[in-house]
């Protein structure tokens, strides 16, 4: 047929498709974010314990309590998201913050104790931030430098750090570890008298390196290290330098998470953190990170936390036992990493 030949009556052209019909371009866009899923994983959670506890859950007290039991792995996660997106893996996170806060606490019971004043509260800070800092970085140079595979690092890690820890305090958690200002101020304390200060430290943090992981040079090398280091290193990136830094950041927050520990438990809790990885690294997946790197958000993260958040407070309110909960979430984290995998291959077949 010509260009100038008519279409016959009843014929649609060729390039004519009926409206209405197929998925938006936009519905698509949507449908590729990582984060939509996650938030849509968490609101059907939300959906289902209000559903079956209508009267307990997701009261006001609930929703303060997820979001303070929520803030410290918050901060943990944000330092594992750069870590995952650079292909790596940490599994001392919760070792790391039992070591700051022994050191920390030690400090303080030698300087006051519980009725230590700002001048040791913030020494014994800066200390809890340098130990995380100094281990996290002697970690990363293991990675960068040593090639010392981070599974093998971090795993050694977790084991030395709370050898360390329970070598200075007998395995025993010290009393006066904690000095009552800090924990009337930031432990209870509340901005405005609503939001506590935990809360509201764990979402400064995470803003901050949400903005820098998304809009800086320190966040793009982070992506293209995780994407291909090789091809990194040829455009010039000093990959093993920013490994090193990469692990030294984890290890500083994890520092401030055993600051915001102690100063809301008023203890080391040296055998409360075996499972802080896991809880931390399933919602790094569950927030859209791939462990093979090259991707991920601090977004995703901030939403990917609150899943085990309201998963455990939900079975706890129906009466589940702590076990179950841990199975729970291990299970959730199978599921994840599947689902990445799922997706990554559907990715290199389009």
């Amino acid at each position: 047929m010509s260009a100038g030949t008519p279409v016959k009556d009843g014929t649609a052209a060729p390039t004519d498709r009926p409206r209405g019909r197929g998925v938006p371009p936009w519905l698509r866009r949507l449908a590729d974010v990582n984060e939509v899923w996650t938030f849509g994983v968490l609101l059907l959670l939300v959906v289902f314990f209000t559903a079956a506890r209508p009267s307990t859950f997701l009261t006001s007290y609930d929703v303060t309590q997820i979001a303070t039991n929520a803030a410290i792995y918050l901060v943990l996660a944000v330092g594992m998201t750069y870590v995952i997106i650079v292909a790596g893996i940490d599994l001392s996170v919760g070792s790391v913050l039992v070591l700051s806060a022994v050191l920390s606490a030690e400090y303080t019971i030698h300087h006051g104790g519980a009725k230590a004043g700002w001048g040791t509260i913030a020494v014994s800070t800066v200390i809890a931030l340098a130990t995380g800092l100094v281990w996290g970085g002697m970690q990363g140079w293991l990675v960068a430098k040593a090639k010392v595979p981070p599974l093998i690092v971090t795993l050694g890690g977790f084991g030395a750090a709370l050898g360390i820890a329970e070598i200075i305090t007998g395995g025993q958690d010290p009393t006066g570890a904690v000095s009552g200002h800090l924990q009337h101020a930031v432990g209870f304390g509340k901005l405005f008298g609503q939001i506590p200060w935990l809360v509201v430290i764990a979402f400064a943090t995470t803003l901050v390196f949400g903005l820098v992981l998304a809009f800086t040079r320190f966040g793009r090398y982070t992506y293209a290290i995780g994407s291909n280091p090789e091809a990194a290193r040829r455009v010039g990136i000093n990959a093993d330098r920013h490994l090193v830094q990469v692990y030294a950041l984890v290890g500083l927050l994890s520092g401030l998470g055993s600051v915001m520990w102690l100063a809301y438990f008023g203890t080391t809790s040296i055998a409360g953190h075996a499972t802080d990885n896991l809880t931390v690294i399933t919602a790094v997946v569950l927030g859209g990170a791939s462990l093979f790197g090259g991707r991920g958000t601090v977004l995703g993260t901030l939403i990917g936390v609150f899943i085990p958040a309201v998963l455990s407070t939900g079975l706890i309110i129906m009466g589940v036992q702590q076990y179950w909960q841990d199975v729970a979430i291990g299970v959730v984290l199978v599921a994840a990493v599947y689902l990445d995998q799922f997706r990554r291959r559907g990715r290199e077949r389009a």
